[in-house]
């Protein structure tokens, strides 16, 4: 399938970047994290090791073993939204190696650092909506998540049981999607970069490390049913926050689903004004959530500028509020996380029956 091409640059995205580029000289700051994120990561790291030494080892009773599962599941959401995902981007350090590090966290997590840069960094950061390119709303054939995917019977239900597929991410994630995209090679239709012996070493490395701390030393300590229980606990809360987070910033009532034209495979938009019609904020007002996701919460201003931290997100979407109302362009936000919730609801109970 052919890649679509965006229409060519305009004066939005010149503008829009020249204001946020003043802002940083005039504040003296770089783009990047600082002293108050390096702090949240050993905090968030922190928080993970002890959690999981002292659910493996000094075994509480039931009661507090639940709440500590989870627990460690939103530790490794938070780690993934706060460390992970910057360093990905470039953006939790200005050093190099900081970033990669941060970026590695994914690997002890239980996926693939490789995969997730080819799957979310270059591909849905670059076509974020399109249909048959961005795979992260290709969860066929169990959901409907654009106009032009085709509808099935069950989709009818799907705004009442998504709830359960988006527990199941995490878990489908490390033991199902990262060896599909290994053995074909591909992201959707998308081919993967040739993988160099140094990443074939990392992915199965880790894979086995994986198995090793999440399945048999937990069922060494505690036994198969208490890992069981305490491992379903703990993966299903992360991949129902991991989900919620990333789909209520694309499959909402608000945003768009652009389609490149048929003969010419052009889309209507350039890239950045693209991207804020595909991405919708919540809740920016609410610090302790903007803390817990590590700002994924100003999704727009993320996708405009991943290797802007997140640190800096609620600084410079004033800067691109006023810069899309000078354009006409709409800036998609909801105030609060739960009316965000109600419109993704809403957004998968049309697909399911339009």
């Amino acid at each position: 399938m052919a890649l679509p091409k965006f229409a060519a640059p305009r004066s939005f995205h010149a503008d829009l970047k020249a204001r946020i580029n003043q802002y940083f000289e005039e504040a003296g700051t770089t783009p990047t994290g600082n002293f108050s994120l390096i702090s949240k990561a050993v905090l968030l790291t922190l928080s993970f090791v002890g959690l999981y030494v002292h659910l493996v080892f000094f075994t509480p009773a039931t009661p507090w073993a639940l709440l500590e599962c989870l627990l460690l599941g939103g530790a490794i959401a938070a780690i993934g939204f706060n460390v992970m995902h910057d360093g990905a981007h470039g953006s939790f350090s200005q050093y190099k190696w900081l970033n990669n590090f941060a970026a590695f966290t994914l690997n002890v997590l239980g996926g693939s650092s490789y995969m997730w840069n080819a799957k979310h960094n270059l591909v849905h950061h670059t076509y974020t909506n399109i249909e048959g390119h961005d795979d992260d709303i290709d969860i066929r054939p169990f959901m409907r998540m654009t106009p032009d995917q085709p509808r099935h019977q069950l989709h009818r239900f799907q705004h009442l049981y998504f709830w359960f597929l988006y527990c199941m991410l995490y878990i489908s994630w490390i033991f199902v999607m990262d060896y599909q995209k290994y053995f074909t090679r591909k992201i959707g239709n998308m081919p993967l970069k040739k993988m160099a012996l140094s990443d074939h070493l990392v992915f199965w490395g880790f894979k086995v490390f994986n198995l090793i701390l999440y399945v048999a030393l937990p069922i060494y300590t505690v036994g198969f049913l208490g890992w069981l229980v305490g491992f379903v606990v703990t993966t299903c809360f992360a991949g129902l926050v991991l989900s919620l987070v990333f789909q209520l910033a694309h499959t909402v009532e608000a945003t768009s689903f652009p389609v490149p034209h048929e003969t010419t495979n052009k889309l209507e938009d350039e890239w950045a004004i693209h991207q804020v019609k595909t991405t919708a904020n919540f809740a920016t007002g609410n610090r302790l959530i903007s803390w817990l996701v590590g700002g994924l919460n100003f999704q727009v201003e993320h996708h405009l500028f991943p290797k802007i931290s997140h640190v800096h997100y609620p600084a410079i979407s004033k800067i691109l509020k006023q810069v899309c109302s000078e354009y006409g362009i709409v800036y998609n936000e909801y105030p609060k996380m739960r009316y965000a919730v109600a419109s993704h609801v809403s957004f998968l109970r049309q697909m399911g029956r339009a």
